[in-house]
């Protein structure tokens, strides 16, 4: 497929870290919450094998921050969510689905509790903001909600926890997966959580100094020359592998939560309140008719811009909605929404790939 530029503006928004990977070999950007975050360094499969071998830095500024504060923020922050966050405490990250009043997915986020009355709400690609507003201004919340100036870096693979041991010292190897914690670097202090969007482990630093960010960003090239440390991004073989879900591309809008597997993040038998509740409620009565599951396609090149129908002779299965070729599986995999009476992993399909046919069977999820 012919590739085509991207015409930066203000209106997309660069990152602090933009002239740096630039200069490290970027070949091409995707638009995420209306912010550049870069798609290659050139080659999916070396990146992918890098990454799972490796330690990796990421510019994801992209992902970025609702900040809720106020004497209503958790009150706001629960109407949101179908998880409970009652008992949330502070420190902790918590994923957590954003879903409407009829129960759809908005988004699928990991908050962040910092204060009593403060949180952060770290986006997937999808203007939250917009709709908390809504509901901060329907329901006359005493809240304040802003995005603050916060640029995240992540540092993933397997080498990400020496690296960040040398640049912070020993005590970030107390940090608890999902937990965050500050940590100083040069006289500034960092909000660093053990996350981010890979299944090879790793940290994501909540940079809210810009200059800082910058200094940050070329230690860790300095200091991790000895664990073969590139420039990186979310990687489309692994996350797929991972099944580490993308809105917008795994799910939409169409789907709810127990449609996308996120079964233990919803919370129907509790008294919390949120929008939505009633709507799953009713869904859980009744079952769903369809979920996303894993696929495994013989083929070796795919390229999804839209969803892609899958058939067992005459009949439809579902659409697959994320794919590409695993140099691991040496195969095809993808995320497809699966109609429910051909959930029995043993059912072939058929889809068109350019002029051929190729032909694939249902997985879990992961994938690997």
């Amino acid at each position: 497929m012919k590739k085509f530029y991207i015409a930066k503006s203000r209106r997309l928004r660069s990152t602090p870290y933009t002239s740096r990977i630039e200069k490290q070999g970027l070949t091409a950007y995707t638009i995420y919450n209306h912010m550049l975050l870069p798609a290659s360094f050139g080659n999916l499969e070396k990146e992918y094998l890098h990454l799972k071998e490796h330690v990796q830095v990421w510019d994801v500024a992209a992902e970025r921050q609702v900040q809720i504060k106020g004497k209503d923020a958790t009150k706001l922050v629960q109407l949101m969510t179908c998880r409970n966050i009652s008992k949330a405490k502070i420190g902790r990250c918590y994923y957590a689905p954003i879903i409407d009043e009829q129960g759809g997915m908005l988004n699928d986020p990991v908050l962040l509790k910092l204060e009593e009355n403060k949180w952060w709400i770290s986006l997937a690609d999808s203007d939250i903001s917009l709709y908390a507003k809504g509901i901060a201004s329907g329901l006359s919340l005493q809240v304040e909600i802003s995005e603050p100036d916060v640029n995240i870096l992540a540092i993933q693979g397997p080498k990400s926890f020496k690296l960040m041991e040398k640049i912070l010292g020993k005590k970030i190897n107390e940090l608890k997966f999902f937990g965050f914690n500050y940590y100083d670097f040069k006289g500034n202090k960092f909000l660093v959580a053990r996350s981010g969007w890979s299944k090879q482990g790793g940290y994501e630093v909540y940079v809210k100094n810009r200059d800082a960010g910058k200094k940050l960003y070329d230690e860790l090239f300095l200091a991790g020359k000895e664990f073969q440390v590139k420039p990186g991004c979310p990687n489309l073989i692994e996350r797929i592998e991972s099944a580490l879900l993308s809105a917008g591309n795994d799910f939409d809008n169409g789907d709810n939560p127990y449609e996308c597997g996120f079964d233990q993040y919803i919370d129907i038998d509790s008294n919390i309140n949120y929008l939505g509740k009633k709507s799953l409620i009713e869904i859980s009565k009744k079952g769903i008719s369809r979920k996303l599951m894993g696929v495994l396609i013989d083929a070796d090149k795919i390229e999804v811009t839209e969803e892609m129908p899958l058939y067992n002779v005459e009949n439809l299965v579902g659409f697959l909605r994320s794919a590409t070729y695993s140099p691991n599986l040496k195969k095809i995999v993808g995320i497809a929404m699966i109609k429910k009476e051909f959930w029995d992993k043993k059912t072939p399909f058929e889809l068109k790939i350019g002029d051929k046919k190729s032909k694939g069977v249902l997985c879990d999820l992961p994938i690997v």
